[in-house]
């Protein structure tokens, strides 16, 4: 079973109810700082942390007094809107005393769905976590098309735990983990402390609940954890209302752990791999040799691209013999890549006009 203290890079999704006082709309401040000071404990080990928060329409309805009631979509927005900027100024100002930098990523289920909008996604909040910052992801109400549901949070963070390679997910909930019915209407309801594998018998325990500020029930949570766990991240759900909920969950306290399906590393391998290729890119005997040393893939090392792909697609690599050495997911269109290749870094501006990134495929987005 996996602990706290193992991880490497940890998510953790924190639900409006816990950031926002149901009856008065406030802010609870001492929690908040009780969890920033948490994230400086994990950071403080070497390990990076992204937080998945919610509480932008709650914090936005008390301060537009707005009736505790389903609001029209238009009121949803408008209450992201007013309370996006009040959630980011929270979380930086209880971070900053721990010389701790924030971000704020905003993001919808969709961007993961998008090769392209994946990678941008990717690139930002590794290059974040590179400075040390701590993004503070949220999906971005303000703009949703369809109703506002706060229980999309959940498999927004698993997305998130994908795309940043997380080995961790921690979804601080109003429970202190899965039970095998409703602990509040079954006395008879008992906790699992492990999941190794999520089967229909247990997807038939999970029921709708919400709390008045957040609609997550355990069905999303579930889902989170399919997603996490196939991608090699493992998933705990514990009780987070309590003041340093990491600091309970490391020291003992009850949830819900679910077991990693594979290394996350070797699942997103996998998956590269699993992808039909929209192109060929040929790279020289120098290129080869740096590849299998687990380098990047520069421009400079491709003596010919073929196919009509886009910035995202899956691409094959061979060397000069035609041999195939693997795939990754280019970050250059088919038209710039034939513009840049054979060409330094230092030159892409200069060919394309604009500034491009220095890699045509990142080492984390390729399998040999």
């Amino acid at each position: 079973m996996a602990t706290l203290s193992e991880a490497r890079r940890l998510v953790v999704k924190i639900g409006s109810a816990l950031l926002v006082d149901k009856q008065t709309g406030a802010l609870r401040q001492d929690w908040l700082n009780s969890m920033a000071a948490d994230v400086a404990r994990v950071k403080a080990r070497g390990a990076d942390v992204v937080l998945v928060s919610s509480g932008s329409i709650a914090l936005g309805r008390g301060i537009l007094k707005l009736p505790p009631v389903a609001l029209p979509l238009e009121q949803s927005q408008a209450a992201a809107a007013v309370g996006q900027i009040r959630l980011a100024r929270a979380w930086e100002e209880a971070l900053a005393p721990h010389g701790i930098t924030t971000a704020q990523v905003l993001v919808t289920l969709e961007d993961s769905a998008s090769r392209r909008r994946y990678l941008n996604s990717r690139a930002t909040m590794e290059t974040l976590l590179g400075f040390g910052a701590v993004p503070i992801v949220n999906e971005n109400d303000t703009v949703a098309t369809d109703e506002i549901r706060y229980g999309d949070n959940d498999r927004l963070a698993a997305q998130v735990a994908v795309t940043v390679g997380a080995d961790q997910l921690i979804l601080l909930s109003d429970v202190d983990g899965f039970y095998t019915a409703n602990p509040g209407q079954d006395p008879k309801a008992r906790r699992y402390d492990v999941i190794h594998q999520i089967t229909p018998e247990i997807e038939a325990m999970a029921g709708d609940a919400g709390s008045g500020l957040s609609k997550g029930g355990m069905k999303t949570k579930l889902m989170a954890a399919k997603t996490a766990t196939g991608a090699g991240c493992a998933m705990a759900i514990t009780e987070g209302s309590v003041l340093t909920p990491l600091t309970a969950l490391e020291e003992g306290a009850n949830a819900t752990w679910f077991t990693p399906q594979m290394d996350p590393h070797a699942a997103r391998k996998g998956w590269i791999l699993a992808m039909k290729p929209c192109g060929v890119l040929t790279v020289d005997a120098g290129a080869a040799a740096a590849l299998a040393q687990g380098r990047s893939l520069l421009p400079v090392g491709v003596t010919r691209a073929e196919g009509a792909f886009g910035r995202g697609d899956p691409v094959m690599i061979r060397d000069a013999e035609g041999r195939a050495l693997g795939q990754g997911l280019t970050r250059y269109t088919a038209e710039e890549a034939q513009a840049i290749i054979g060409h330094h870094s230092s030159e892409i501006e200069q060919v394309l006009g604009y500034p491009g990134r220095a890699v045509l495929i990142h080492r984390d987005d390729m399998a040999l």
